[in-house]
């Protein structure tokens, strides 16, 4: 893993010979980005497409619940956040499989829940706060090398995924009786991606943080749509759209000495009002 590491590191040097990228926690933190960013974007791209960003927002504050379970029970707070953010994916999925209510509906009342859950653990340990700082707002320059392994694991297995499944959940979205009349196995189908975005979220969490997480994965999506023509370029160009947002947020931020996650989602931000100005101007 070290010599792995050792040469990713060294191809960074050679391809950002900036002065901000020569620190060895700031090749990590590029490295972190560049790995996390593209996955996120590209599991945000059905869910903008079918309006279900909220359902990533739902998620990341679980992991609210997650880390101070963890720290209550004496956890690694890790460990819990992906658990309880897996089981929260699985749940929401199966209830709004098995009632007549909306998406939204279902994923507002799990929303609700788990944030409540969570100040209430957190209101029955004093001095429980401290320690989910660095997971509200995230930590992206003390990532370790173990955390980066993973992160590259989930980006390799993501990518993965989405190229063997990518068009079926597309047409689920579309049409979801059409998709069972195609032989899609829909309800499988719907609870592998709710846990495959689960896992991106818990992961990217350490990143940006819970307040920040959904941005990541819709903001770049949302950019992509604007230029897109259609579903498969808006995957792509939402990974490029992410991993540039990383790179030039991550320079920026040591520049300016402001907070790396905030800085990284702001960059998308600028390149979603780029995006959308441009697919105005061209309208016209």
């Amino acid at each position: 893993m070290e010599s792995l590491l050792g040469s990713l590191f060294s191809a960074i040097g050679v391809l950002l010979p900036f002065d901000f990228a020569e620190p060895l926690f700031m090749k990590r933190a590029i490295l972190a980005m560049l790995f996390v960013a593209p996955a996120a974007a590209a599991v945000g791209v059905p869910l903008v497409h079918f309006r279900m960003a909220f359902f990533s927002d739902a998620i990341g504050h679980s992991a609210f619940t997650g880390v101070a379970i963890g720290v209550l029970l004496g956890v690694h707070p890790l460990l819990t956040m992906v658990a309880f953010g897996l089981f929260v994916a699985w749940a929401i999925v199966l209830v709004k499989g098995r009632t007549e209510l909306s998406s939204d509906t279902v994923i507002g009342v799990f929303f609700s829940t788990v944030i409540a859950l969570g100040v209430a653990v957190i209101s029955a340990q004093k001095g429980l706060t401290r320690n989910l700082q660095a997971y509200l707002y995230g930590d992206l320059l003390a990532i370790s090398e173990v955390e980066l392994l993973w992160m590259g694991i989930l980006l390799l297995a993501v990518f993965a995924y989405l190229l063997l499944a990518f068009n079926k959940i597309m047409l689920v979205g579309i049409h979801e009786g059409f998709a069972k009349s195609m032989g899609v196995p829909v309800r499988a189908l719907e609870i592998s991606f709710a846990l495959v975005v689960a896992l991106v979220v818990t992961t990217a969490i350490r990143a940006v943080g819970i307040l920040l997480v959904t941005a990541l994965l819709v903001v770049p999506a949302a950019a992509a749509r604007n230029v897109a023509r259609g579903a498969a370029s808006a995957f792509w160009a939402a990974a490029v759209i992410a991993v540039a947002s990383g790179l030039f947020g991550i320079a920026a931020s040591y520049y300016l000495d402001t907070a790396t996650g905030a800085t990284v989602v702001l960059v998308a931000a600028a390149f979603f009002v780029v995006t959308a100005l441009g697919r105005e101007m061209f309208r016209r």
